[in-house]
């Protein structure tokens, strides 16, 4: 049996959030995988890995769909993929720091579809979510920790 991995929805992840998972990879010894349809710049360590799948819609998120094992760790912020990674008994994380789980993930799909039709039929402009903020970034860094160190001790979070 292999061990946990980190899986990256790399396409969409902020920078910071990323720096933050290879300092995270590389103090705890655990693989990462950054998976993107397009070209990510390089980087350098035994344990990163980068995958980058066909262009298309969804290919990055069906490759780690089917390639991320319950073990594993997948930072999304899309709501599908994650929807599917908690469905398979999954650990997902948003990069704000948000966990995603079978309580949560329905409510989650449900506005992202709402604010989508929203848009759709102009009633809101724009769309996304917020600047990234500093805020975010502790709040992540925080969540990160505390799964990781739970999923080494083998516990479920």
């Amino acid at each position: 049996m292999r061990g946990m991995k980190i899986w990256i929805d790399a396409d969409a992840c902020p920078r910071v959030v990323k720096e933050i998972l290879f300092r995270a990879s590389s103090r705890l010894q655990v693989p990462l995988c950054l998976v993107a349809n397009k070209s990510l710049s390089r980087h350098d360590g035994p344990l990163v890995e980068t995958i980058v799948v066909a262009d298309g819609f969804d290919v990055a998120d069906d490759y780690i769909a089917e390639q991320a094992a319950p073990t594993d760790l997948v930072v999304t912020a899309d709501v599908p993929l994650a929807a599917r990674i908690v469905a398979k008994g999954g650990i997902a994380l948003d990069p704000r720091g948000e966990q995603y789980s079978e309580e949560s993930i329905g409510d989650r799909l449900a506005l992202r579809d709402l604010m989508s039709e929203l848009r759709d039929t102009g009633m809101i402009r724009g769309g996304g979510p917020p600047p990234f903020s500093m805020s975010d970034r502790n709040r992540f860094a925080s969540a990160l920790d505390s799964l990781l160190h739970k999923l080494l001790r083998g516990e479920r979070p």
